[in-house]
């Protein structure tokens, strides 16, 4: 297979993540397949992962970008309760299977970036 060459995509505004709060969600082909990732801010770092929990893969949010946990320190699967660190994406507790798939990010200018690789390149319309 070719190397394609990594790519920076806008995605947000850096404001439109706070800590502990609502992910923004994006679309993404992983390893050939059409799945959604979302973006979160944690501390002063922004993250990003595959919505896809590693104990069955189904999305996590319980309601559409709500991931973090009430204490805002976890990212937990709604379905059977996986729980993630956030800034790592590693497996913290409950029925995990490994951890969640890392989207490179970055943020400049006010203005957050997603990652291309080879495995992880944006949806064609």
């Amino acid at each position: 297979m070719a190397e394609v060459p990594a790519q920076m995509i806008a995605l947000c505004q850096s404001d439109a993540l706070l800590h502990g709060g609502r992910a923004v969600a994006f679309d993404v082909v992983y390893a050939g397949q059409t799945c959604q990732a979302f973006a979160i801010r944690y501390h002063a770092g922004v993250h990003a992962y595959l919505n896809r929990c590693t104990h069955v893969a189904m999305e996590m949010d319980y309601q559409p970008g709500r991931f973090f946990d009430d204490t805002g320190n976890w990212l937990l699967c709604a379905t059977h309760g996986a729980a993630y660190v956030p800034d790592t994406g590693a497996c913290a507790g409950g029925p995990c299977r490994g951890g969640l798939v890392k989207v490179a990010l970055s943020e400049s200018d006010g203005v957050v970036y997603w990652h291309t690789d080879n495995r992880l390149q944006p949806l064609d319309f």
